[in-house]
């Protein structure tokens, strides 16, 4: 990949070294094992840089072709998977999820619990496409403590390791949703349920359909469900912070999100948080989204319905966002990106209009139209207090000159 002079495109050099800069102080001071990370605008990559380890213990260097594990900086490339057969007219938006995936027509919602257990009420409305896409739906992940239905979650067949992707998918529509659809925001495995939307819609697997319709056409080489033998070497370690020492150990799985072994093919291709990529190849997906959804010659989606999924979606009275007890100022949800629709409230330099998401072990990416503008950074540190993303963000904001 090219990297080209910061000043041809309006971002300065010697400010643009401020990212490497405070990032290696992390490094450094043994607070994060490495980074990658990369800025561009205008389609020009001015910064691609490196720093720290992928592998600490055995001081194997982060490469610029090291694989990161992405966890939910997969929803977004789901959510346009989606959309693209939206395009093709495979469904719209306020249907029912049930009419596709017939389990959800029966799926109740949790309505408090009384002497004789949960109760358990229809659905009013039913869930919608729309739902799904927004984190509306009524749905939860397993990840907190303020619900029983997180507990059912974290008890249930999501966590198989040989369930198929349609077993998991109907199997969790036995459980009960947390609230009536649209009533509410709660991040979840909605993108999953996406996810067998699309192989049920495209009627074909759905890590096909992505080699098909995405990865391929982009040349994301290296942005799959699994880590082959033949890449092994790259695939970076998975850490975890402890806030007790300020420093990190490896991770090994929490009753949050297990350990999972990337050394296969997934049984049950996760749209919600199983894909592994590089930052290459991930800028190819961000470069298209900051086409208006082309690059070249390929047309991943459509220029106004990129525009619609990049407009917040979340009603005033669900506003403010957040996941469990973090709140998310200043921003609201589209379909599969969260996007700052008050930059003031954000807390760090940003645009309105500005859209991305971030994955679990600490990666995270942006997309701001009005500065044309990407930028990317790849870590793999679980359970992370630090705020080096935020550093990033500023860093590379303070850089741009013109």
């Amino acid at each position: 990949m090219q990297v080209v002079a910061p000043e041809a495109v309006g971002v300065s050099s010697e400010r643009l070294s401020n990212i490497n800069n405070r990032l290696q102080d992390y490094v450094d001071r043994g607070k994060v094992a490495g980074f990658v990370t990369l800025v561009a605008r205008e389609s020009e990559v001015v910064h691609f840089e490196t720093c720290g380890y992928r592998d600490a213990e055995n001081k194997l260097p982060m490469e610029l072709d090291t694989i990161f594990r992405i966890y939910s900086m997969t929803k977004p490339i789901t959510s346009i998977a989606l959309m693209q057969l939206y395009e093709r007219g495979k469904f719209q938006l306020p249907q029912p999820v049930s009419r596709y995936i017939p389990a959800f027509g029966k799926t109740k919602v949790l309505n408090g619990v009384g002497f004789l257990g949960h109760q358990l009420v229809p659905q009013n409305p039913p869930m919608t496409i729309h739902h799904l896409l927004t984190h509306t739906a009524g749905l939860s992940y397993g990840f907190f403590l303020d619900s029983p239905i997180d507990e059912m979650y974290r008890n249930s067949i999501f966590r198989s390791e040989t369930a198929t992707l349609e077993e998991k998918i109907t199997g969790m529509a036995e459980l009960p949703l947390r609230f009536q659809p649209g009533s509410a925001w709660n991040y979840s495995i909605a993108t999953d349920v996406c996810g067998y939307l699309v192989q049920v819609l495209a009627d074909m697997p759905f890590d096909d359909y992505l080699e098909e319709n995405i990865f391929r056409p982009l040349g994301m080489v290296d942005t799959a469900f699994h880590v082959s033998a033949e890449v092994a070497d790259r695939f970076a370690k998975l850490y975890q912070h402890m806030p007790q020492t300020g420093g990190f150990r490896e991770y090994k799985g929490a009753p949050n999100i297990p350990f999972h072994d990337y050394s296969k093919p997934a049984s049950a291709p996760s749209g919600g948080g199983g894909l592994v990529s590089t930052t290459a190849d991930f800028w190819r997906f961000a470069n298209m989204l900051l086409n208006e959804g082309e690059v070249g010659d390929a047309r991943i989606i459509g220029r106004k319905t990129l525009e619609y999924m990049t407009r917040n979606h979340i009603k005033p009275a669900l506003l403010p966002l957040a996941i469990g007890p973090n709140p998310i100022p200043g921003r609201g949800f589209g379909l599969g990106f969260d996007v700052v629709i008050d930059a003031a409230q954000t807390g760090v330099l940003n645009s309105d209009g500005n859209y991305g998401w971030s994955g679990a072990a600490a990666t995270n990416f942006w997309v701001d139209p009005q500065e044309r503008l990407v930028g990317i950074i790849m870590t793999q540190l679980m359970d992370n207090m630090l705020p080096f993303q935020q550093d990033f963000r500023a860093l590379t904001y303070q850089a741009l000159v013109d």
